[in-house]
This record gives C-alpha cells, structure tokens and sequence, in this order.
C-alpha cells in the first residue's frame, strides 16, 4: 500500500474514532435532549501548518465530516468560527449557523468553506458561544476545535471558571491537535478541567484517534450516583472568656477553648440579637486568644463563637460597654492653614484621630487629622476658610466624636511681592512677609487664573525670598502666595511678562561634517539651549542642541545630510523659539566659498610645488591660505601662510597621498571665504 493510501486510511480511521467519541460522550448524558451544543471552529491561519504532509485543514475538515452523527437530532446544534476572515483582527469571530434542529449538512458546508485567515482569539469565541447558548438559563456544550493557543491577550483559565460558576450544566470539551513542541497546552486543557470537560491532544491522525477513543470512554461513562451526606456530629460547646466590661472602641483580650475550624470566629452583638446575626469580628485560626475591638455604642453586649459553615452559636460571654471619659485641647484661634498644636487625656485607641472639622458637621465627618497612637499631643493643619470649628477627639471604631472643643480660624496678614515685569522665560526673585505654613508656595500664574492655578513655584520652608521663572509666553500676570491648605490665595501681586531680545547668529553655508560657531546675545536662562533642525520642524521639536549656560558662542559639528537647516534658540521654560539662523548644509565634498575664490590644480605629485592664486572681496588684519587633511578642523592645519601680498603662492605638497584641501580662512573673524579640494597622487 502506497504512503498516501495509509495516510487517507489513517486520517479516515482518525475521523471515525472522533465521531465515535463526541457522538457517544454527547448521547450519554441523562441531560442530552434539553443540551445545546455549539461547535467553535479555529479558522486561524496557522490552520494550513501540515501534519504528516497532510495541511491541518484538510483533517479538521475530514473529522468534521464524521462528527455530526444521529445525536443531532435531538439537540440544537449551532457552529462558530474564529480566524477565518481577516488578517490580524481578534474580533473576527462568527456564529456560521445559528444553534437549532436539522442543522448537519449546513455546518459541514460551511466547514467546507472555510479559508483559514488570521488570529486566535478562542477565548472570546468560547465566551460568545457560551453566551449564545444561555449557559446561564439551560445546560449548555461548547465543543472548541483548536490547533493553537490564544493569541488576542486574553486568560481562557479565567474565563473557564466564570462559565463553570454562572453556567446550568455548562461543560466545554477541548481537542488539540498539531501543537507546536514550545506551546504549553495548559491553556487550552485547564478549559476543560475546569468546566468537567474533556481534554484531547494529539501530534498525528494516529495519535488522534487512540486520544479520541480515550475522551469517548470518559464522557459516555455513567456518573456515579452522589454518597449519601453522613449526617454532620454533634459540635462541642465552647467556652468564652472576656472581661466584664470594656470601654468604648478599646481594644481588649478574648479567650477560647476549643478552637474548632480555622474559619470560625467571634463576634461582639448587642444583647438579644437573633442568632446567626454578626457585627465586628475576629477569625479564630489556629489560635485560642486574640485582640478585640469593643463598639462604639456603649451598653450590654455579648461575645459569640460561631461556626463558619451555618453561623451557628457555640458559646456566649456577656460583656459591658461603657464610657470613656476623654479630653481634647488646642488654642482658641488659629491662622488659616497654620499648623494647630492639639493635646488629648484619656486615649482609648491608637487608631483614634483628633480632627478639625467646621463647627456643628455631622458626625464622622474630618479635615486634617492625626492619629493619636501612644502620644498625648500633635498637630494638625487650620483649614484655608476663616470661621468657627471644632477640634475632635473621633474613635477610629464607629467614628464616633468623644470630646471637642471650638476654635476660630483667622485670616493670616500675608504679603508678597516681585518686579514689576520680567523677561519671558527668565528666573527672577520674589519675596514674602507673614508666611503661615512651610508647605505654602509662591507661583506665577496669568492675570485672573482660577483659585487653585500654578505655574512655576516655589515652597515658601522656612525663607523669606526665593525665585521663580517666567513663563514663556508674554503677558499680563500674576504672582501668588497660595495656603498649602485648600489651596487658597492670601496676597497677590501682579507682572508684566515681557519678549526677551535674543540675537543668533552663524555661519550661512557650510559642508556636512564641519564644525560650525554658534554665537548668542541676550541669553534668558541658562537652561535655555541651540538646536539645529531641518527646516519645517515643528517649533518645540528638537535634534542635538546644547544648553547656553553662561557663555555666548559653542561649536557644533554639522549634519552628515545637506540640505537647509536652522538654529533656534529655545526658552527652556515652555519650548518657545526666541531667534533663529538659516544654514544650508552642503554634502561633504562640494566647493564653498564666501568672500574669496582659490584656484590650483585638482591634483599633484605627493612631495611637489604648487602655486595657489585667489581673489577675495574685503581684507582683514589675518587672512591666511592653509593646507589641511580633508577630514582636519576648519581651523586646523598642516601648513599656513598669511596673505599678505599678491598671489601666486607656492606650497609643498605632502608625502603621503591621499585628499587634502586647501582653504582661505579669515582667521580674525573666525570665518572661512572659500575652499577647494586638492587630491595627492
């Protein structure tokens, strides 16, 4: 028999025993005829891997056309499909015949149909088939047909357990088949396990149908009856012991014997209150002792030890609530957003707080607050309003207020003040008088800002000046001494932001690669900095660049691709442009020349004479003709002669060849008039 026969064979073989196998696991289930089942479908593109010389596909297709046996027939059979239209889509996902009766020869022609495409997202296929199928009202099958994991970043584990706890009978079975060796399947098995479904795997049509013949066994199995629940002992009773009396929202020591189920607990509940009910309470674990927080409410409670499963009663100790006398102290007025000393007697909990709230706000209510823990004294921050309040002393447990006392909040004497105008993008100094808190701040903000703005600021500490800088945009502003509480303005001046006048000036022309004088006046900031940028770069965009410090001129080497470019100056503070030069880069080797013309031969011998003639426009008190490598500095050399008389000039070449060029430099202006490329043979 030839190899392709026996593949047919096998693959048929394979077909039949997955039939087989869903057919009898389907028809064996007291449920069946009220199941629906909803076949999804992998149309991904990795469906055209091969098997054996045999495209995926193709053995889908082939057991497909042997699974839609007689247990059709009395169940609503529907067919999804994932991956089978576009490219990189995970919401390509498509119910192709909807669950109902008689449905056999539609989904096998829709199979047919199939071209598988793009991604994975089997999870949410599952999802919208389980959803389809009312798993939530009617037992429900999903049976996933996949040769991969999923792709579209969702859990399938997760989705698994939602489905088998909100489901009536939902069970989803799996088959892999074709996976790759570095694919972890636990992703697509942990969907059946967690569902009461079946999971399948195989690398070949052989493989195949032994797994099949396996799942077939497992699911047409009769479930074993349920045991007969043995009728649940008789629970000890359990002994509380507790104090007599606690005061309100302390904490206390509690004791019992035995410790029954890691899960039970005790609970504090009010006398009478009906069995099973809780308040607080506290888990018994492996212990016999723990900590207890008494109510709020004073009066006549009781301790309960209650079962975890039923809420069940299993000993009782009565306990008293009662008063505890606390005081709270502070001063009788307070600057706005001031720090406020406060003292307090009588402490029943750390966890209790003193806070300072409007006078007469409802209880459990806070503003600033501190925790009282071990201390009998602290602080807290006045509001930004002015009016009357109330300091309270509040248990951390019911939030009930146990003392109080009123105090006024006044409006602070503040004053600040700055020039009366500052160039856009500047730093310059501010000052203030009557500071309330160090957590204030100074800020900049424009002329009528809403209450709570900031621009640059600065925190006010323990000084009385600082500095801010401008903003980069001119205009009418403000400067504000604003409370760190409630954000509130206490004194305001204003100033006028005014455009700084930047200078910027360079070279107009030069070759890729040279160095490049960027020269600057009127700098703002030092944080300021010079790009260069292709021109038409967005203004705010930047390429290299450098910050201006406290110099006025930098080099910079310019960029390997000609073209037209420009330098901006740019305020550090808002990414505005303040001046700008336009330079046109030309390619590396290309004449230049500015000023000033040089002629002499394109080449010559390595070690002979040549003579050098130019012109120029303007002289100056240094002018020279060098000769330099091709790749040396602008104002770096091997030789050099000043010009100080008619051309022609003679000049040694040097020994060894290679490119050279000679250039007609400016030296007192620092500029170049003209260049010319010489090659040494």
């Amino acid at each position: 028999m030839s190899y392709a026969k026996s593949r047919v064979s096998a693959l048929r073989s394979a077909a039949l025993s997955l039939a087989a196998a869903l057919s009898l696991g389907l028809t064996g289930t007291a449920q069946a005829a009220d199941e629906n089942v909803m076949v999804v479908f992998d149309g991904s593109n990795s469906m055209w891997g091969q098997i054996d010389g045999t495209a995926k596909i193709e053995i889908a297709r082939g057991v497909m056309e042997n699974l839609l046996g007689d247990w059709t027939e009395d169940r609503k059979v529907g067919l999804m499909a994932y991956g089978h239209r576009q490219r990189g889509d995970c919401s390509d996902i498509e119910t192709l015949v909807a669950p109902g009766a008689d449905t056999r020869a539609a989904i096998l022609d829709r199979i047919n149909a199939i071209t598988p495409t793009g991604k994975t997202p089997l999870t949410d296929a599952i999802e919208q088939a389980a959803t389809e199928l009312s798993y939530t009202d009617t037992p429900a099958t999903v049976v996933l047909i996949s040769d991969g994991l999923e792709s579209c970043e969702r859990d399938p584990c997760a989705l698994a357990d939602t489905l088998e706890s909100r489901g009536v009978a939902f069970t989803a079975h799996v088959v892999g088949f074709g996976l790759g060796a570095d694919q972890d399947s636990g992703s697509l098995s942990c969907i059946a396990e967690r569902t009461g479904g079946q999971y399948i795997q195989a690398a070949n049509a052989d493989e195949l149908g032994r797994a099949l013949g396996a799942i077939s066994t497992a699911v047409a199995a009769a479930p074993e009856p349920e045991p007969v629940p043995e009728p649940e002992p008789e629970l000890p009773a359990v002994t509380l012991t507790a104090p007599d009396s606690a005061l309100a929202g302390s904490s206390f020591r509690i004791g019992w014997d035995p410790t029954l189920d890691p899960g039970d607990y005790v609970t504090i509940v009010p006398v009478g209150t009906p069995e099973g009910d809780y308040a607080g309470y506290v888990r018994v674990r492996d212990k016999s002792e723990a900590d207890f927080r008494a109510p709020a409410d004073t009066g006549l409670y009781e301790l309960r030890y209650m079962t975890s499963k039923g809420g069940k009663v299993l000993g009782s100790t009565p306990i008293e609530i009662t008063e505890p006398q606390v005081t709270v102290s502070g001063p009788e007025t307070a600057l706005a957003g001031s720090t406020i000393p406060v003292a307090w007697t009588g402490a029943v909990h750390g966890q209790d707080y003193i806070t300072i709230v409007p006078m007469g706000a409802d209880e459990g209510s806070h503003g600033d607050y501190t925790r009282v823990r071990d201390a009998a004294e602290g602080n807290l921050q006045a509001p930004a309003d002015t009016g009357m309040y109330e300091i309270r002393y509040v248990l951390d447990e019911g939030k009930r207020t146990m003392a109080s006392q009123p105090i006024e909040i006044t409006a602070p004497e503040v004053t600040v003040s700055g020039p009366e105008s500052a160039l856009a993008g500047s730093s310059f100094t501010v000052a203030w008088t009557g500071a309330v808190h160090g957590q204030d701040y100074v800020t900049i903000v424009p002329m009528g800002a809403d209450e709570g703005s900031h621009g640059d600021y600065t925190r006010v500490r323990d000084a009385a000046e600082g500095n801010l800088q401008a903003p980069a945009d001119t205009g009418m502003y403000e400067i504000r001494y604003v409370l760190d509480e409630g954000k509130r303005t206490m004194a305001s001046q204003p100033i006028e932001i005014t455009a700084p006048e930047v200078t910027l000036s360079a070279q107009d022309k030069l070759r890729a690669g040279d160095a490049l004088r960027v020269e600057w006046a009127g700098a703002v900031h030092p944080q300021d900095y010079i790009t260069l940028v292709p021109m038409g770069t967005p203004d705010g965009d930047h390429a290299e660049y450098f910050r201006v410090r406290d110099g006025s001129s930098h080099d910079i080497t310019a960029p390997d691709q000609p073209g037209l470019y420009e330098l901006r100056y740019m305020l550090n503070e808002g990414r505005r442009v303040m001046a700008r030069h336009t330079v046109e880069i030309l390619a590396a080797d290309a004449p230049l020349s500015s000023g000033a013309s040089l002629s002499a031969p394109d080449s010559a011998a390595a070690g002979s004479q040549i003579e050098v003639g130019w012109s120029v426009d303007s002289t100056s008190a240094d002018q020279r003709i060098t000769l330099a490598r091709a790749d040396q500095a602008i104002f770096t050399w091997l030789s050099a002669t000043k010009v100080d008389g008619p051309p022609p000039l003679s000049i040694t070449l040097p020994d060894e060849p290679g490119s050279y060029e000679l250039r007609f430099l400016d030296v007192t202006n620092q500029s170049v008039l003209a260049r010319k490329v010489l090659v040494v043979e």
